[in-house]
């Protein structure tokens, strides 16, 4: 028989169905994975040598965790993740507001029903995706809403006193009893209702209005928590942190190309135009203005730079693309460099200034971001630029340049259509012969990107000028460009 066929508690005994708690369950389900070599946490990038193990090994351990991190660090992910360690489905006593084991209810309805029915008791099956609570932690949390509290109407009904366990109107805890519990942002809860935690974690003991009872809750809690709310909101009171098994530091992206991979994971599906071609070279630049912003002396370190702004900026990217090719009725294009102006938005929401950045203002930031960002990118791709040379020293950029001082009149018009733009680009010949020796890339429109990338960085190292136009972006030999504002 099926075991979620099972209706009553005799027939689950004959099943030969063994009850284990929360914890062991876990422990369990994830050492049957690791014997299999089955995927643990398949979505969480970046973390395989770091986070996972130690979350493996807190696990196996049968601890409460604190995932603490700045914000955009997956620490809601991974907490949402531990459903798949969870049985598909556990047996609970029908009409239990709690999940009763049938084997060792807690609550008086189950002790009751037990009792009444014997092997008849009916049961219901809770799938894993039901055992899972989140709350987000903020000043108005209150007891009655984690615990629980006295619901006058039902003594007066039932015509019950109140110390009497039938009158409690459980909270979100008790009821995600044989689950999961999460907790965000576990500093921004007030101290005192931190403190109506210190028993459940240990003893499984709640106490509502004065009235203590032994309700033996079989919860499984994962708190999160942003290292920056422990100086400007709150903190995890000492006796509740104590009680927390194991606390994990999680941290950003340690490479490009993990956060190309996670930026990747996370865009909506709706952005993933196949008619819009994203360079790879593009969506580096792209992670790279990220981990210029984690270093900038603009923006506060302590609140961080989430992987959200990666995503965002991504989006916004491909949407200025598509924008542009409606408008030119193409049937495709690619992304340009002009594009990278579409990502400010993104950028100035998501960050937070220091008084310096304030004073420069969040769309001048952007830009700041953008420009350290091709810099760094001109230097890994091709190479940096000497500051000073020997008289009569040139090389491949400075080709570049005296192109630009023949012709003082080019422009890269924002909505031109894709073969105009290709076209414009290839006028620069020496762009090409640049580009042959760092790169043998076989791919055209790469190609034209890293062009591009190339007049962007040259204009970083002032070796050219750049002036924003209503119809495009205009490229000078700096001694013209110095006439021009940037």
């Amino acid at each position: 028989m099926n075991h979620i066929e099972i209706k009553t508690f005799g027939e689950l005994k004959k099943s030969g169905y063994t009850s284990r708690s929360i914890k062991d369950e876990l422990r369990g389900n994830l050492i049957e994975k690791l014997k299999n070599k089955e995927a643990i946490f398949e979505g969480i990038i970046g973390y395989e040598d770091t986070v996972i193990p130690q979350i493996i090994t807190a696990i196996l351990s049968k601890h409460d965790i604190n995932l603490l991190g700045l914000r955009g660090q997956a620490k809601t992910r991974i907490a949402r993740s531990m459903i798949e360690l969870l049985d598909e489905y556990i047996p609970f006593i029908a009409g239990s507001e709690i999940n009763d084991d049938p084997f060792c209810p807690i609550s008086h309805h189950g002790i009751s029903l037990k009792k009444e029915k014997g092997d008849d008791m009916p049961i219901q099956w809770l799938h894993r995706n039901e055992r899972f609570y989140e709350k987000l932690a903020t000043p108005d949390v209150t007891v009655a809403d984690l615990i629980g509290d006295i619901d006058p109407i039902k003594a007066a009904t039932l015509k019950l006193s109140y110390a009497d366990e039938r009158v409690i109107h459980y909270g979100m805890i008790p009821r995600a009893n044989r689950g999961i519990f999460v907790i965000n942002e576990i500093p921004d809860l007030q101290a005192r209702i931190q403190v109506a935690l210190f028993n459940i974690l240990q003893e499984g003991d709640i106490q509502i209005r004065g009235f203590k009872m032994r309700l033996p809750l079989d919860v499984s809690f994962v708190f999160t928590a942003n290292p920056e709310d422990y100086t400007n909101r709150g903190s995890i009171v000492t006796p509740l942190k104590d009680r927390i098994g194991s606390q994990i530091l999680t941290h950003y992206p340690k490479s490009i190309e993990i956060a190309k991979r996670i930026t990747q994971q996370e865009v909506i599906s709706e952005v993933k135009n196949e008619n819009i071609f994203v360079p790879e070279t593009a969506k580096s630049l792209l992670e790279q203005i990220v981990f210029e912003a984690r270093e900038s002396p603009y923006i506060d370190a302590n609140s961080g730079v989430s992987a959200r702004m990666s995503i965002t900026m991504y989006e916004n990217l491909v949407s200025a693309a598509e924008l542009r090719m409606l408008k030119n009725g193409d049937s495709s294009t690619s992304i340009r460099m002009s594009d990278f102006e579409a990502i400010t938005p993104a950028i100035t929401g998501k960050v937070e200034l220091v008084y310096e950045g304030e004073q420069i203002g969040a769309e001048n930031v952007a830009s700041n971001l953008i420009g350290l960002a091709v810099k760094t990118s001109f230097n890994e791709l091709f190479r940096p630029i000497k500051k000073l040379k020997r008289p009569g020293e040139s090389d491949e950029f400075d080709a570049i340049v005296n192109w630009f001082m023949e012709d003082n009149d080019f422009e890269l018009k924002h909505d031109s259509t894709e073969k105009a733009y290709v076209t414009e680009i290839e006028k620069i010949k020496p762009l090409e012969e640049a580009l042959e020796k760092y790169s043998s890339e076989s791919d055209v429109k790469e190609r034209v990107f890293l062009k591009e990338l190339m007049l962007w960085g040259l204009v970083e190292y002032k070796q050219l000028a750049k002036s924003k136009r209503d119809t495009g972006m205009s490229f000078f030999d700096q001694i013209l460009g110095s006439l021009y504002e940037e």
